[in-house]
Order: C-alpha cells, then sequence, then structure tokens
C-alpha cells in the first residue's frame, strides 16, 4: 500500500530509506529524494517505474539479511527498459523504525496547509473530497447546515456559521482561501474580510471577470489598495479550462492551487538549498 512520506513517523518496525544521492541527465526525481519501505507499505516515492521497482525488491532483500547500508547504481536505459537516457545512484538504508529514518530529512510533504473552502454547494462539495489527499487540512464553511451534511467525508472540517465572515479573526497561519458561497453578498464579505485579515497565503473567488472587477470598484471604496486587491485570483482556476461542470470546475481549480504551490516550493528552494523537496519532477 502506498502512502505519504510523513505516516511513516508512526511506523514501529524495521524500515527501508531509498534515496537518491547522484543524478546525470534526465531522471524522474531530483537529488535527496527519498521514499521508505515496509513489509507491507510503501512511503513516498522516487519517481516511480522500472526504479522504483527495482529499488523496492532490492530493499525486500535487507529485511532478510543483516545488510544495512548499500549504494545502487541505476542506469536509466534500455537495460531496465527504460528512455529517459540518464542516471541514478540510490543508497539503501535499514532503520529500527520511521522515526529514526526521517530524524536527519527535511521535506515539505508533512507540511499540511489549511485550506478554507467557503461554499457547500456542488463544487465546493467536489472541490472539498477531491483535494483531501494533497497535503491540505480542508475546512469546508457553509450558512446551510443542511449543505454541510451532504459532505460525508469525515476528514473534512465542516464549519457551520450563519455569518462566515464573522470566523475569520480566529483563523490562523496564514491558510488558503476559496470563496465560492452561493451568495455575492457573501462573497464579498468574506473576501472584504480576508483583505483587512492580510494574513493569508492564496486567496481564490469563483466568478467572471465582470464580477471581479464590480467587487473591485466596492473593495476601493472600503479602503483596500488595488496591490492588496490583485492578490484575489478571479475567475480562479487554470486559465485554459472553461468548463461549467462542478467537477471540472473543482479539479481547475485544485490544478491552480498545485500551480501556486509549486512556484512557491521553487522559489524557496532557489532560496535554501539545503530544503530537500519530496516528489517534485
Amino acid at each position: 500500500m502506498i502512502k505519504k512520506i510523513n505516516e511513516a513517523q508512526k511506523y514501529n518496525k524495521e524500515i527501508i530509506k531509498a534515496k537518491i544521492i547522484s543524478t546525470e541527465g534526465s531522471v524522474p526525481r531530483n537529488n535527496n529524494t527519498f521514499m521508505l519501505i515496509s513489509k507491507n507499505n510503501i512511503f513516498g516515492s522516487i519517481g516511480g517505474g522500472q526504479l522504483e521497482f527495482i529499488i523496492i525488491e532490492l530493499a525486500k532483500k535487507h529485511f532478510k539479511k543483516n545488510k544495512f547500508r548499500e549504494i545502487v547504481n541505476v542506469p536509466l536505459g534500455p537495460s531496465i527498459g527504460q528512455c529517459c537516457g540518464g542516471y541514478v545512484q540510490v543508497e539503501i538504508e535499514k532503520f529500527i523504525n520511521g522515526f529514526e529514518a526521517l530524524k536527519n530529512e527535511s521535506y515539505t510533504s508533512n507540511v499540511i496547509q489549511d485550506l478554507y473552502i467557503f461554499g457547500a454547494g456542488h463544487v465546493g462539495q467536489e472541490l472539498s473530497t477531491r483535494v483531501l489527499d494533497l497535503d491540505f487540512n480542508v475546512n469546508l464553511v457553509d450558512s446551510r447546515e443542511e449543505y454541510l451534511n451532504l459532505q460525508k467525508n469525515k476528514k473534512i472540517i465542516k464549519i457551520y456559521a450563519k455569518m462566515p465572515w464573522l470566523l475569520l479573526k480566529n483563523i490562523k497561519n496564514k491558510p488558503y482561501y476559496i470563496v465560492l458561497t452561493h451568495s455575492h453578498d457573501h462573497d464579498f464579505k468574506i473576501v472584504n474580510e480576508i483583505l483587512y485579515m492580510k494574513d493569508f497565503d492564496f486567496l481564490g473567488l469563483i466568478g467572471s471577470k465582470t464580477k471581479f472587477n464590480r467587487f473591485k470598484s466596492r473593495l476601493i471604496k472600503f479602503g483596500h489598495t488595488n496591490k492588496d486587491i490583485n492578490k484575489i485570483e478571479c475567475p480562479i482556476g487554470l486559465k485554459n479550462i472553461s468548463s461549467k461542470k462542478p467537477a471540472e470546475i473543482a479539479i481547475s481549480i485544485i490544478g491552480r492551487l498545485l500551480e501556486y504551490r509549486s512556484n512557491k516550493d521553487i522559489i524557496k528552494n532557489n532560496n535554501n538549498e539545503s530544503l530537500v523537496k519530496i516528489n517534485e519532477y
């Protein structure tokens, strides 16, 4: 079973860490990317495909031997049925548990970003369900309790509030916000309050350019600057997807969230070369 890398922290049995320590040419993952392999589970990935299959099979042999560490050279060419043309060197090492395997590693996949979705309508339902596995702590907010009750996934935090904009003063840690309620008046009040708070990472608003321009005129009257207002992404989602179907709108929004987060990680990585990023192409 494949699991997220941070789930291995509480794994209390022997575990193998497979870590890329050197690369040349075209490769599926960068240096310092690693995965953990137990007898029954796989945590993370070093690129999938034949490379990962070979490493997993080698790692399994370590459970049967008293061998604790080896370096494996894998050419990503015809000899293993690949055409990447690159070369990967992987360190395979056995640890007594997941905590020991992870304690000297720095990685981003254990950073769970708070995501607040305002609106539990069709798009909110699709979005909250689909984004769960992407390292977001999902909060679904609505003024209609019956719509919140439609969401059955227990991992999603459901928040009922008649005036949802009043919740914002209690929210910390620079969350991601997606605003797509059933009411333009609610949308405006939520966005207005978020801009007053200023402490957010991402703010997306569902709607057209016309809606954004009308909101912008009103927000200026409420004292917000053009610089702050232009932090709102509206329309929200990937630019080349124009579907009106709830599931496809949700996927488009998720695509934009991942794009935004990935760009942030690249900037962070450029500013701090010691940061190890997990599962990045």
